[in-house]
């Protein structure tokens, strides 16, 4: 089988960051393979160990993004194509989606594996846009995958439970980070990924113009979550304390 799993590089979450001016700050050199992505690179990488094949991981960001490309190549994955961008450019879900769909457009493969959301935005948009631009079968918020000729099985976390969807290949799935636990490199992949292929190529090849790499949406700012007020405390018997609560559910929360 033929995986491609698309990672982005994030800012670490537990790095320190601040609200000034209605402007995030984080820690800059604190950049990290996005969770979702990871689990979806080691369900990928568990289906190959299984039933042979290959997986590409892609990326799309500035050079420092090799960095994250790397830790990919360590965990196992056999290649990767790092589409460049400049330091500046500032693209939204749609941005990345139709970037993504452009560069797979003459690609073949079995399945196309996404995190099924990133940490910086937790849009959790982007892998529904390629499903639909690519016009491929889709599944997401996988939990578990399995691999059957010409098909792919997606164990799949509902509202109200599991469901398991049958997908004819090819196609698309995006990954939760409950899927799996994601393998840590050691040394023997590290050292092996210096050696594997990473193919880097401009944004700017692709052929998409300025209207479709800019973002439709704009994030006009940031604030702090505000504080909760305080709950309210019951004392006395239960049946009174019943009948108090159940009188403030009617007349103040207006929900009975």
């Amino acid at each position: 089988m033929k995986f491609y799993v698309c990672i982005k590089m994030v800012p670490d979450v537990n790095a320190p960051l601040q609200i000034k001016d209605g402007k995030l700050i984080q820690d800059a050199d604190r950049q990290i393979l996005n969770a979702y992505d990871a689990s979806a690179v080691e369900e990928a990488l568990v289906l190959k160990e299984k039933h042979g094949g290959e997986v590409e991981v892609v990326s799309i960001g500035t050079s420092k993004a090799s960095e994250t490309i790397r830790k990919a190549l360590a965990m196992g994955a056999d290649k990767a194509t790092h589409i460049v961008t400049e330091g500046s450019a500032n693209f939204d879900s749609g941005s990345y989606a139709r970037i993504l769909a452009k560069f797979f457009e003459d690609k073949e493969y079995d399945v196309l594996s996404l995190g099924k959301q990133s940490q910086d935005t937790d849009a959790g948009l982007t892998g529904s846009m390629v499903a639909e631009m690519l016009n491929l079968p889709y599944a997401t918020n996988a939990v578990g995958l399995e691999a059957e000729a010409g098909k792919l099985i997606v164990k799949r976390q509902g509202d109200t439970g599991q469901e398991m969807i049958e997908l004819p290949t090819p196609c698309a799935v995006t990954c939760s980070n409950d899927m799996n636990e994601p393998r840590i490199p050691n040394l023997k992949g590290i050292m092996a990924s210096k050696r594997k292929p990473m193919e880097q190529i401009e944004l700017s090849s692709l052929g998409l113009s300025e209207d479709e790499l800019t973002a439709s949406t704009t994030v006009l700012g940031y604030e702090e979550k505000p504080e909760r007020e305080a709950g309210k405390k019951f004392e006395g018997e239960a049946d009174e304390i019943a009948r108090e609560v159940a009188q403030l559910l009617d007349t103040e929360a207006n929900v009975i």
